[in-house]
This record gives structure tokens, C-alpha cells and sequence, in this order.
């Protein structure tokens, strides 16, 4: 990273690490002295570090005892993690994230049932538990309470003598109206709302949007008075976002549509389609979901910017994947000619938007290496460094 001239890294905290059996098991003492030495290393070299409290992943205890994010408890579990994270790492650590994704997370884990704890009802998955139409909104309401309850303790009791910011990091999709007409135009403002307003909504104006309330009803939770209270009372420092590709959105609530993603109810009558006829959203690559459109990150932080005017913003992730098939050779992957050309792409967006009035503090790159990248395993490389990993070099 010195070689790179980089400034910042970050990194996640795995909870498991530091309390593997949450709040009522003991703290793990390695855990605490293994990231204390990589937060230390890093500001010896003079770069400072981004820490993310959690990235997916959670003591399996937490699952047992009473369901993880489906139950309040999470919140109080997720607090004490927090608190132990500050008191530890808090004098040198000065820029927090609470949760990274959770419109992703949740619904992987509750909608699609891909992740674990691989909850879904048809025809959303093939799962043996779990109700796609009601858990995702009962674990974002659960995730976003305990996000304030992170929020809370650092401002009341780290904040003063740390001097540090804190905020949360979640997934956005600039989402094209397929057509010009009234509907596909809506259908495009609902996706946002049925995705990365879902969280931010409720974390900068304590509510739901509108759009998913007045279409869900009841199936949305409520917030009581005093957590609407603490939602507004206990702001984010800054907002990160996660950005990677766009979608063509069709309206599926007053026309005719297919099936598909985003098409159902439960995600807004908004079908995702990378395709108008045979006109792709951006340059097409190996990875599905994945289509180089980097005037939709313009419009995608212009949007964010006058829906959440006055907050920072901080680019958290970014960044091309390209799988390796058997007949890649090493070479090949190393003359990732697309990803210079994806993230100059990227870049020269953000810095139109930075003159468009942008309040951008900062970017990260995703990835610095090759990594585990959850269901594509080890096929799928957004490093900017290549790893070989029967070498590890």
C-alpha cells in the first residue's frame, strides 16, 4: 500500500473474532491483540484506517439462541460489539462504519435465501425455512434500530474524547427507467426505494419511504416514538456507498411484465432488466450482474446528493470482478485492460460529480487483492493486485 501512495484502508472487524459467543460469552483477547497490531501497522505507515464493525458475518450462537437479525436482541448484541470495539481501537480509530450492505445482506439472507441463515418462502427460493415476504423488513428494522444503537453509544460515550465520525455503508444501483413513460419513470424511483432508500430513509429522516409503505402496508414494521426519536436524534457522520453497475427498470405494477427480479410486490413491481431490446445498460462482462456504466454512478451520487443533501459521502466500494474460467491463463488476468478502463470510467464520473457539488470525502477501491468472494468463491477477482493462490503470493 505504501508502494500505492495509498492514505486509507479499509477493513472489517469479524465479530466472531472478538466475541465468539456474542455478549454473553467472553471477550477473545487474540482477537482484540490481532486487530490492535494491524490498526497500529497501519498508522505507522502513515495510512489511516476505515474499520467496519460488521461484514456479514456474525457468531453462530447469536443464530441459535434466538434467530440473529429476526429478533430485537441482535440490536443489544450488536451494541455491545460496538462498545467493545471503541473502548479497544477507539483512540486511534477515527472513522467507523456500523454495518456494511445490509439492503444487500438481508436480502441475500431473507429474500433470495442464498446466504446464510438461508431463509426464503417460494417463489422467491427453495428454502426449508423462512417467509420472503415479511422477515426481510423484520431484519432491516432490527438491523437499522441496532445501527442507531451503535450510533448512540459512540456519540454518548466516545465521541467527545475520540473525536472520531461514524456512519453505515450500503449497496446502490443507478436504475434506468426502460422507457420515457409516466410508470417505468416511477417504477425506477420505487427500486431506489425497495433498495438503498430502504436503509438510508429511516438512518437520515427516521421513516420508511413512502413508496414502500404505501405499497406494503402493514407488512412494514413501525417505529415506536422514542426509536423514531433516536433515529433522528443519533444522525451518521457520513453515508458510504457501495457501487458497482446499473439496471433498465419496467414497471410491474400497472403493465405488463415478466417475471423476474425486482418484479414481485415485495421488491416494488420494479423488474431489473440489463437489456432495452438489444441495447445493453453499459459495456457487458463475464460477471452477470456487473455492466461498466459509469455515467449511471454520476446520476446514482447526484440523486443521493439531493436526496440527502448536507451529508457526506464516502465511496466505500468500487471496483470490476472478473471470473476465471478454466481456459484463463495468468497473462490474460494480468492484463486486465478492462479494469483500468472500468475504473478510469468510474473515476472521471465521480469527479464530474464532485464539480456537479458532490459532497465526497473520499474512495475506496475494491479490491486491493484477490479474495474470497462469497458464492463465486475464489473464481471471481476484483483485485488490483493478482493473487496466486496455491502460492498465496
Amino acid at each position: 500500500m505504501n508502494f500505492l501512495g495509498v492514505n486509507s484502508y479499509r477493513f472489517s472487524i469479524s465479530w466472531s473474532r472478538v466475541l465468539p459467543k456474542g455478549r454473553l460469552g467472553g471477550i477473545n483477547h487474540l482477537g482484540i491483540k490481532h486487530y490492535n497490531k494491524l490498526i497500529d501497522d497501519l498508522i505507522r505507515n502513515g495510512i489511516t484506517p476505515f474499520v467496519t464493525l460488521n461484514h456479514f458475518d456474525y457468531p453462530q450462537e447469536l443464530e441459535n439462541r434466538f434467530k440473529s437479525w429476526l429478533s430485537p436482541e441482535m440490536q443489544k448484541e450488536f451494541g455491545y460489539l460496538a462498545d467493545i470495539c471503541f473502548k479497544h481501537f477507539g483512540d486511534r480509530v477515527k472513522h467507523w462504519i456500523t454495518i456494511n450492505e445490509p439492503n444487500q445482506q438481508i436480502i441475500l439472507r431473507y429474500l433470495k435465501g442464498l446466504f446464510p441463515p438461508n431463509r426464503c418462502s417460494m417463489p422467491f427460493g427453495n428454502c426449508s425455512q423462512g417467509n420472503s415476504e415479511t422477515e426481510p423488513f423484520i431484519a432491516a428494522n432490527n438491523t437499522i434500530l441496532a445501527h442507531a444503537k451503535a450510533v448512540q453509544i459512540y456519540q454518548n460515550k466516545y465521541k467527545k474524547e475520540q473525536k472520531g465520525s461514524i456512519g453505515i455503508v450500503v449497496q446502490t444501483s443507478w436504475f434506468e427507467p426502460i422507457s420515457d413513460s409516466i410508470a417505468d419513470k416511477n417504477a425506477a424511483e420505487k427500486a431506489q426505494s425497495f433498495y438503498s432508500n430502504w436503509i438510508l430513509d429511516p438512518i437520515v429522516y427516521g421513516k420508511y419511504p413512502e413508496e414502500m409503505v404505501n405499497l406494503l402496508g402493514s407488512a412494514v414494521p413501525q417505529f415506536s416514538r422514542n426509536e423514531m426519536k433516536n433515529l433522528r436524534r443519533y444522525k451518521s457522520d457520513f453515508l458510504g456507498i457501495n457501487h458497482y453497475t446499473s439496471y433498465f427498470i419496467q414497471d410491474c405494477l400497472i403493465s405488463a411484465c415478466n417475471s423476474g427480479d425486482g418484479a414481485s410486490k415485495t421488491e416494488g413491481f420494479a423488474l431489473k432488466l440489463i437489456k432495452r431490446g438489444n441495447v445493453s445498460i453499459g459495456e457487458v462482462t463475464d460477471v452477470s450482474w456487473l455492466n461498466i456504466d459509469p455515467q449511471g454512478f454520476r446520476k446514482m451520487l447526484n440523486y443521493l446528493t439531493d436526496r440527502y443533501p448536507n451529508i457526506p459521502l464516502f465511496i466505500t466500494e468500487n471496483g470490476l470482478g472478473e471470473l476465471q474460467k478454466p481456459e484463463t491463463t495468468v497473462n490474460e488476468l494480468l492484463n486486465d485492460t478492462k479494469r483500468v478502463r472500468y475504473l478510469s470510467g468510474y473515476l472521471d464520473a465521480l469527479k464530474s460529480t464532485m464539480r456537479d457539488g458532490a459532497n465526497v470525502k473520499g474512495y475506496f477501491v475494491w479490491s486491493l487483492l484477490d479474495n474470497f468472494e462469497w458464492l463465486y468463491g475464489y473464481k471471481l477477482r476484483f483485485g488490483i493486485f493478482y493473487v496466486d493462490y496455491p502460492t498465496l503470493k
